[in-house]
């Protein structure tokens, strides 16, 4: 007997792609065909955004941003863990070649991955068993060590500090401010009002920013 269940991903796909193709003539339509030309010919954003791979927190939809105004890096609870080559590699690509001015590592409010490591730190401690559980090792550790119990908020706060500290301590950046400054920010986007706001703990080569 054949089955009657409909699978609704191709339907999915089907309207990410009318939706693209509806973008695209609009973004041409807007800009008399001139966008797309000139984005082809390369890219020259000063900003890289160091963010978490939540599907809530596209940066260039929450900053109103164009493509191509935004490098950008991605993962689970916005980790700049300083031995991942994926991590690593793009910051070094975007001080290095693309000469960006301001890295920004953004966490975001109700983040799936910090929830998780409240509970993994509240549980018994057991060796990591999977590629999640060994990439959130050091914000569990930061849960069971530094931050209020239960604390969301405070936790990742917390991470976008230590990771803006991570950054800061890079090679590449050690390297690049021997020729010029590049300045680290933390920020947190808050899913409940839609706004970004700046831990004020930026820095340069010269250390903390004031402004």
């Amino acid at each position: 007997m054949a089955s009657t269940f409909s699978d609704p991903s191709p339907m999915i796909l089907t309207n990410i792609l009318g939706r693209n193709e509806k973008w695209a003539e609009a973004m041409n339509d807007a800009t008399k065909g001139q966008f797309f030309p000139k984005s082809a010919e390369g890219q020259s954003p000063k900003v890289l955004w160091i963010g978490c791979a939540d599907s809530r927190v596209p940066e260039s939809v929450v900053t109103n941003s164009y493509p191509g105004d935004i490098f950008t890096h991605r993962n689970i609870a916005n980790q700049f863990h300083p031995t991942d080559d994926s991590a690593v590699s793009v910051l070094t690509y975007a001080v290095e070649h693309v000469k960006v001015e301001h890295v920004i590592l953004v966490g975001h409010t109700n983040c799936g991955g910090a929830a998780a490591c409240v509970k993994a730190a509240e549980a018994a401690q057991s060796e990591p068993t999977s590629a999640l559980d060994r990439w959130l090792g050091p914000l569990t550790e930061l849960a069971r060590t530094t931050t209020p119990e239960g604390d969301l908020t405070a936790l990742v706060e917390a991470n976008v500090r230590v990771q803006v500290s991570n950054i800061l301590a890079s090679d590449v950046l050690e390297r690049e401010w021997k020729l010029r400054d590049v300045h680290v920010h933390g920020w947190v986007y808050e899913l409940e009002t839609g706004k970004l706001r700046d831990l004020g703990i930026s820095a340069g080569r010269n250390g903390p920013l004031q402004y």
